[in-house]
């Protein structure tokens, strides 16, 4: 048997040496646990990426945090951009202003009173563009800078259909019922059909429906009043009117005028045509259609009574 004491044996009478230990390759407690920590994705992506940008952020932030610095940056920045403001390409010399007439393109000049030259550094296009959007004339614009220093202004306007007077006003309303421009007189717009009344102006495409129908007497027409705000009433020299219903009025003005056409209903002394029901046209006689209409009665009833 090996002896206890691990000392050197004999064998054969011969000095024995013991062989030395082998070293354990397996790790450590400390250093497996290490090599599992770095293993785990959020720990490492921690230490690679979080702990370098947060000294990169702690060490920029403190830089920053002096007062002298932020403002040696801002004043450079801005003489940079100065810099680049001033150069040639970026300036602009002048504006156009296309699909508008004359007096809106002079309103659009009045409330854009740019000093040209400038540079395009200087122009705040959202800003113009709503200014412009804001003019009652102005259905649409689109605002630019185009190659060599022209600020291209495109307007879509909005076009007059009728005159709107109400109580102390006169108005051009676009097809839709916009306002586009104040008027002072009737004479200076009589290419325009007049509508008034209140809330005339929120039934405007029913009105040039009416004034459409209303082609074959145009001649005698004066225009439409809203009665109630729900339904017209047409206005014929002779101070002679139409009353329309409140549904369907086209067709019902369609009716009268062919009974015009037929039997010339309108060149008669009637002041009032009511198709507020059309089931039940109603016609009233002028004043002195209904004198002369007492007096044949009163001749009649003499005759009867001899």
């Amino acid at each position: 048997m090996r002896p206890l004491s691990g000392r050197p044996w004999r064998r054969g009478g011969a000095r024995q040496v013991a062989p030395a230990r082998r070293r354990d390759p397996a790790p450590s407690r400390l250093s497996y646990r290490l090599q599992r920590l770095w293993l785990t994705p959020s720990f490492r992506a921690l230490v690679v990426s979080g702990l370098p940008a947060f000294l990169v952020a702690f060490t920029l932030g403190n830089w920053l945090s002096d007062p002298a610095t932020v403002e040696a940056m801002r004043a450079r920045l801005e003489e940079l951009r100065a810099s680049i403001a001033a150069r040639p390409e970026f300036a602009v010399r002048m504006m156009a202003i296309d699909g508008a007439s004359d007096e809106l393109a002079q309103d659009i000049r009045e409330i854009l009173p740019i000093d040209f030259p400038t540079s395009s550094f200087d122009l705040d296009l959202k800003e113009m563009r709503r200014a412009v959007a804001d003019l009652d004339a102005v259905a649409k614009v689109d605002m630019r800078i185009r190659r060599g220093g022209v600020l291209q202004v495109n307007v879509t306007e909005r076009l007059p259909a009728v005159l709107w007077r109400d109580e102390h006003t006169l108005e051009a309303l676009d097809a839709e019922g916009h306002r586009v421009a104040s008027v002072a007189s009737r004479l200076d717009r009589p290419d325009l059909p007049l509508i008034a009344g209140a809330g005339a102006d929120r039934a405007v495409p029913e009105a040039l429906a009416i004034l459409a129908a209303a082609e074959p007497i145009t001649g005698r027409l004066r225009g439409l009043v809203r009665v109630g705000e729900r339904r017209w009433d047409v206005v014929l020299d002779r101070d002679q009117r139409i009353l329309l219903p409140e549904a369907d009025p086209v067709p019902a003005l369609e009716r009268v005028i062919a009974l015009d056409e037929a039997t010339e209903l309108l060149a008669r002394d009637v002041a009032v045509v009511d198709m507020r029901n059309p089931s039940r046209p109603t016609l009233r006689l002028t004043a002195a259609a209904m004198e002369e209409l007492r007096r044949l009665r009163a001749i009649d009833s003499r005759m009867v009574s001899q």
